[in-house]
Formats: C-alpha cells, structure tokens, sequence
C-alpha cells in the first residue's frame, strides 16, 4: 500500500490473484505503469515510497503494484526475471520498461514518457483523418507465406462473407505495402471464434518478407496478445502509434489462434491510419468516395 499519511490515491492499485490483465483493460487508454516487486527484495522496498508518489503527481495516469510471487502467471507472461521492473502500458499493449532502483532515474523515465503520452494524444486529438487504408495498399506487394489456396489473402481485405485460412497449421506471414507511405494508428481483425489471430508480431518497412524463422526470433515493433474483446469489426487495436509515422510495409506473423485450432482464419483484416503526405489527402478522398467502388 502507499506509504504517505493521506489516503490512497484512486489511480494507484495493488494487483492480487493474477488479475494483472483485468487492470489494464479497467484502464482503457490511459498510460499505465505496473511496478513488479518481491516482498523479499530489499531495492524494491527502498524504491517503493517514489513509486507510491507518483500517482499523485501525475492522476492521469494508473499505477499498479505487482507483486511477482503473488500474481506468478501475470510475471511470467510478461517476462519479468528481476526485481524491480517498470513496465509501461498503454491500450494493454507494453510499451517500455524500467529495471532497477535508482530512484531519480525511475522519476525522470516516468516523466519523460508520461510527456511523449500526453504530446501523442494532443496529437491524435487533432487529427480526425483516420480512414480504413485499403485503397493505398499496393497490390503487387501483397503475400501471404503459409495461405490455403482457396481462401487467400486478398478475400480478407475487404469486408464481406470469404474469409482467408491458413494451409499446414495455424501460423502465417502477411506481408503488405502501401502505394505511398502511411501512418498506421490501429488494425481491424475479425474471424471465427477459435480460429481468429491470438499472438501476432507486427514489423514494418521490411525490405523482404520474412520467414517463419526470422520471424519468430526476430524482435517486432509491437506484439499483439489478442483476446475474443479484442476481435470484432466494431472493435479496433490501437498501436503504439509513434512507431509506425513513417510505413511504407507491415509484415504481420500470426504464431497462433485464440482456440489452438489447427488452422486460423481472419473475416477481415483493416490497417487503420491517414497518408504520409496529406497534401494528397483532398486527392485520396476523391479517388475512394464514391460508394460501391472495389479496390
């Protein structure tokens, strides 16, 4: 609990029970630092009463307190190996982290991301431009490693009744360039119960698509640990929009489905976002305006 005489802030938590991911859902899109400590870790007690001030001097964001034997799964899932790690949250997604207990270290990492959160919302905020961008992807650089022949990658992108499916297992690899650079702010993903994405690592600007090798050792831009919340087409998957300013391809591996089916299928999958350029954007507009026309 916090250490200073007044009463517990509302925005600071103490996570019990492996109900981590519960919090940062309850969050929303606020920034969400999670202090992962031990009870028998002496740094973590000293560095505790700066983390316990912190939710006072910065209310818009929501600190938790994570203590790693009493919420194991939630540590290990993470990948927590030492005591104590920051880790930064925003949309559920981690963003950052922080090891150790220095102590203005700590406070200066917390402010400095804090900031770049608030300048990336005040940015978001004036930009209502955001469309579905189907109409820029290049349809000469478009792959898809491990698809069924029947059900291939193209029927995903748009929004009716077909449905892609993967071939030999549940895995696969989507590659997708742009006619002119993007700036992706989220995806769409839809598909069956079961059979829909669960983990998916996003890279972009790739300068050949990768294999299944490289993509599994390969560190992403973002990881994607999807839940049925998080699949629908009302629903769209926020990314850490400040690493994807500048898109010319995203390279998607799915390493596996929410029901551990034995193939998975996406209904549709959507990169959410506006051009690089806008001065093209009066263009852009006119070119995909008119109803009914197909990509």
């Amino acid at each position: 609990m916090a250490s200073n005489a007044g009463p517990t802030p509302s925005n600071f938590i103490v996570v019990n029970n492996d109900q981590l991911d519960v919090e940062l859902a309850n969050a929303g899109n606020k920034p969400v630092i999670v202090d992962f400590t031990a009870k028998w870790c002496g740094p973590c007690r000293r560095i505790a009463p700066v983390f316990e001030q912190l939710p006072t001097q910065f209310p818009g964001a929501v600190f938790l307190k994570c203590d790693v034997e009493d919420n194991a799964q939630s540590s290990a899932k993470y990948g927590i190996r030492a005591m104590p790690t920051f880790v930064f949250f925003r949309s559920k997604a981690k963003i950052d982290e922080f090891r150790g207990a220095k102590m203005p270290d700590l406070k200066l990492k917390v402010e400095k991301w804090l900031e770049s959160e608030a300048n990336g919302e005040q940015a978001e905020d004036k930009s209502k431009s955001y469309m579905d961008l189907v109409k820029l992807i290049d349809k000469s650089s478009i792959e898809c490693l491990n698809q069924c022949n029947d059900h291939d990658i193209e029927a995903c992108l748009t929004n009716d009744d077909r449905y892609m499916e993967s071939d030999c297992d549940e895995q696969l690899i989507i590659n997708i360039g742009f006619i002119q650079n993007v700036k992706v702010h989220s995806l769409k993903i839809t598909g069956p119960e079961g059979f829909v994405p669960k983990t998916v690592k996003i890279f972009v600007n790739e300068i050949k698509t990768l294999d299944f090798d490289t993509a599994e050792r390969s560190e992403p831009v973002q990881e994607l640990n999807l839940t049925k919340d998080d699949v629908g087409e009302d629903v769209v998957i926020p990314l850490r929009f400040v690493k994807f300013q500048n898109v010319s391809s995203v390279t998607l591996f799915v390493k596996d489905n929410q029901g551990m089916e034995d193939t998975t299928r996406i209904g549709h999958l959507a990169f959410i976002g506006s051009p690089v350029n806008t001065t093209k954007m009066g263009e852009f507009k006119r070119i995909s305006g008119k109803k009914g026309e197909s990509h």
